[in-house]
């Protein structure tokens, strides 16, 4: 039996949205292959979002090499928020399809830094204040630059 199609990438999802800058984001980092910004409904101080540039709808779909290239900055952005928010560990999520969690449609990873008795908040739709979220960025930018 052959494997199902794929549904079409959408042009229109958030992320596209904000890798074309339409919409705003408090950038940590970026490079010719992935951008890097704060979650604005985090589950927990420091939450990021890892987004590669290429038009890939999930993992299923991805390019290895541009997979490679984000997994290369997952790692780096995971060590820089357990630095940055002196963290006990790093959660890091990644969602495909709607069965598997997928909500918003263009390949991601969520890295959020743990704390020893501390559950992850709900993903909801309330937002972190922008002051909150522009200070998260920079010190995980400041952790980036001391290592």
């Amino acid at each position: 039996m052959p494997a199902p199609l794929m549904p079409a990438y959408d042009d229109t999802n958030i992320f596209a949205r904000i890798l074309r800058g339409e919409i705003p984001s408090y950038k940590v980092y970026e490079d010719d292959q992935v951008l890097v910004f704060m979650d604005v409904m985090p589950q927990g101080p420091g939450h990021t979002l890892v987004v590669p540039k290429a038009r890939s709808r999930n993992l299923i779909d991805a390019d290895p090499a541009e997979l490679g290239a984000a997994i290369a900055v997952v790692q780096k952005i995971a060590v820089a928020t357990k630095t940055a928010f002196s963290a006990d560990g790093v959660t890091i999520m990644q969602f495909n399809e709607p069965a598997g969690g997928q909500t918003v449609f263009h390949l991601h990873f969520h890295i959020i830094p743990r704390f020893d008795g501390v559950p992850l908040k709900r993903h909801s739709d309330e937002m972190e204040k922008p002051e909150v979220l522009a200070a998260n960025a920079e010190k995980i930018r400041a952790a980036m630059a001391a290592s």
